[in-house]
């Protein structure tokens, strides 16, 4: 049944009611199950995500006058510790455009970082974080306070930790200053902040007695909401960012609740493995702007099930008539991910034999055209027929899908 994106995130938060056999001969009964520790939950890019965290933000932290915070709150006040393209907000470049000189990472006055890296003095941890995940010769450094002379020459103070540089070291105590670091790695930056934030939290909630706590500040805490923080990683990275997550929430002893989405398949696959006592799901968007959380329950997420949704997904265009370019994508993404449950080396060696070297390259063209003058708005009739023959081989020959569509 589609939902509001609302209605979603209460779902999110409310106990589940299941129906469950107590004997064979006694009928269906229903267990209120807790909700619980983990959800974990699959969508493609541009379903809506990091719109789903700020609904699920907004019912468990309403505004009292009814306006959304520009940035975090002040965290005693936080049931809710969120991390998602909100959070990237609050910091900003000044480029230094009339000397191109002064790069400088700026943080916009907030609490989330002020207790951070002020109260709790983590900046040598950040750092040791983001270089784990990006590289360790490029070192950020925050400012001391400093004073500026504004217009008219009036003296005006610059916070300690409200800006941020970065060199690349080079060996010999060399190191080229002030650079302007790339998006993934400034994205790479902000996680390692949220990340030592969240384990400090873990750590001072793990605290049984709140009167032992060095502060009461997170006493009220109940959800951390996770938003697809691996966009830009490579592979090796991105399992050593879910490693370190799962490993961080395994930690947790308290009542605090996890959710975290994502897009990508390998992420999923290593927290679904890595976490247990975890619900997991796949959220979509239809076509009219509703959506849909669908929980995938048990081995249905082993070999990753939203194969299945691929699979529906083109069947659904075959069937209708309406395959489009993107369609081959998928389609090869398909492939890719059938061989590789298979075990097979190359997706291509899924292919017709026949026609193994011929369709491979229409699925290369369709799926990785660069060129202005290859792009059609529609595909032609024998590209249709294409899609719909090479799913046609893939069920009939690999009778993994059927155990899958039995299990799923």
């Amino acid at each position: 049944m589609s939902k509001t994106l609302t209605e979603i995130a209460q779902q999110l938060r409310t106990p589940r009611t299941v129906k469950k056999n107590v004997t064979e001969k006694t009928k269906e009964v229903e267990e209120t199950k807790p909700v619980p520790k983990v959800q974990l939950i699959y969508a493609f890019n541009g379903t809506g995500k990091t719109r789903l965290s700020r609904e699920f933000k907004k019912l468990i932290a309403p505004k009292a006058d009814g306006h959304e915070e520009a940035h975090q709150p002040e965290l005693s006040r936080n049931k809710i510790l969120y991390y998602n393209a909100l959070t990237e907000d609050l910091f900003y470049w000044d480029n230094d455009l009339e000397l191109d000189a002064e790069h400088k990472l700026k943080i916009q006055p907030n609490s989330f970082t002020d207790w951070v890296l002020k109260d709790q003095g983590q900046d040598r941890n950040i750092i040791t974080s983001f270089q784990r995940y990006a590289s360790d010769k490029l070192t950020p450094r925050f400012n001391e306070e400093y004073k500026v002379k504004g217009e008219d020459d009036k003296e005006i103070t610059v916070k300690a930790f409200s800006e941020v540089t970065f060199s690349l070291e080079r060996g010999d105590n060399e190191h080229s200053g002030n650079i302007k670091i790339s998006k993934a790695e400034e994205n790479n930056f902000i996680w390692s902040i949220f990340y030592t934030l969240l384990d400090q939290v873990v750590t001072i909630l793990n605290v049984a007695d709140p009167g032992e706590r060095e502060t009461n500040q997170f006493d009220q805490l109940e959800y951390v909401f996770i938003d697809d923080p691996v966009s830009s990683l490579d592979e090796t990275h991105l399992i050593e960012l879910a490693v370190n997550l799962a490993s961080l929430i395994k930690l947790s002893q308290s009542s605090l609740k996890f959710i975290v989405t994502t897009h990508s398949p390998l992420f999923y696959n290593v927290l679904f493995n890595e976490l247990n006592g975890k619900t997991c799901y796949m959220l979509e968007r239809f076509e009219d702007g509703s959506f849909a959380l669908t929980e995938k329950p048990g081995d249905s997420n082993k070999s990753f099930s939203y194969h299945l949704h691929l699979k529906r997904t083109i069947e659904q265009a075959i069937a209708e008539n309406k395959i489009e370019k993107y369609h081959f994508t998928l389609l090869r993404n398909l492939y890719e991910k059938t061989a590789s449950f298979l075990g097979y080396p190359k997706w291509s060696e899924l292919l017709p034999d026949d026609k193994q070297l011929y369709l491979s390259r229409i699925i290369n063209f369709t799926s990785h055209s660069t060129l202005s003058n290859e792009t059609v708005a529609e595909p032609t009739q024998p590209e249709k027929a294409t899609v719909k023959l090479l799913l046609d081989h893939l069920k009939s020959n690999y009778g993994f899908w059927h155990q899958e569509e039995q299990n799923g």
